[in-house]
């Protein structure tokens, strides 16, 4: 057990050795949040208002609706981020040699992942500081309850990262694959719309988003900033954080990789 907690120390000291070392990296995560709540909120307030949904107890101004999903935007980008550097790392030949250590596959990778979840929530809290001087109160047992839906969420994320990244060989297409999963996972689920909203124009637009699992980390931190516990939306982030770290534990099998190189 020692060395299963010594790896894992060292993985996240990496990881956040370089997000400390990038800074353009924390900024970036900051600053495309704050462009949605400060200028698209703005612009749609007066079109898309909100009424009284749970778990808010009235009506609610739109920069307070899409807070949550901005969090969860800081994640997205975070955990597929994280999973950009895993495929540098197999170019470079570190991670392959990771993956063959003593210790087992799955422990590594989760380790990974915890480390890049840490990075997502520490940018999350910083993002929920600046939200707040623009005037978006929230209640003070939020700022602590939505720790563990962060964690959740950013696990569940990441490990979807993870899968994706388990199946590009090549750092080049990596950028491409982003854009076609992280916008239709982002504008396709309840962090820009209710979707009661979205069934009045789109019934299938809501049965498609009502299936996307970004919807339910959504929907977990934004009950857990009002101190309320969504249990369907618990129940789907958890089953879908183990339906991907499974494929991702089994697309890093370097074994299976070792085939294909060889065009087996």
């Amino acid at each position: 057990m020692r060395a299963w907690l010594t790896a894992m120390l060292a993985i996240i000291t990496r990881e956040n050795l370089r997000f400390v070392r990038q800074r353009g990296r924390f900024l970036a995560a900051l600053v495309r949040p704050l462009v949605w709540l400060i200028v698209f909120a703005a612009g749609f307030r007066a079109a898309l208002g909100v009424s009284i949904i749970p778990p808010y107890q009235t009506y609610i101004t739109y920069e307070v609706y899409i807070l949550p999903g901005l969090c969860g935007m800081i994640q997205l980008f975070n955990g597929m981020q994280s999973s950009l550097s895993l495929v540098y790392d197999q170019e470079m030949g570190s991670m392959r040699l990771l993956l063959t250590s003593p210790l087992p596959r799955w422990w590594l990778l989760f380790s990974k992942l915890l480390a890049g979840v840490i990075v997502s929530i520490v940018q999350v809290m910083v993002f929920l500081g600046l939200a707040a001087l623009t005037g978006i109160d929230l209640p003070l047992l939020g700022y602590v309850a939505v720790l563990p839906a962060l964690l959740l969420s950013g696990l569940m994320l990441g490990a979807f990262g993870l899968l994706i990244s388990s199946t590009i060989r090549q750092l080049e297409n990596f950028a491409g694959v982003m854009n076609f999963v992280i916008f239709p996972m982002f504008f396709l689920s309840s962090a820009l719309y209710p979707l009661w909203k979205m069934a009045e124009s789109s019934p299938l637009l809501r049965d498609i988003c009502a299936y996307n699992p970004f919807t339910y980390a959504v929907e977990l931190i934004r009950f857990a900033l009002y101190g309320q516990l969504n249990l369907e939306a618990l129940a789907w982030v958890s089953a879908c954080f183990v339906v991907f770290m499974l494929a991702a534990v089994w697309g890093y099998d370097p074994a299976r990789a070792m085939l294909r190189a060889r065009g087996r």
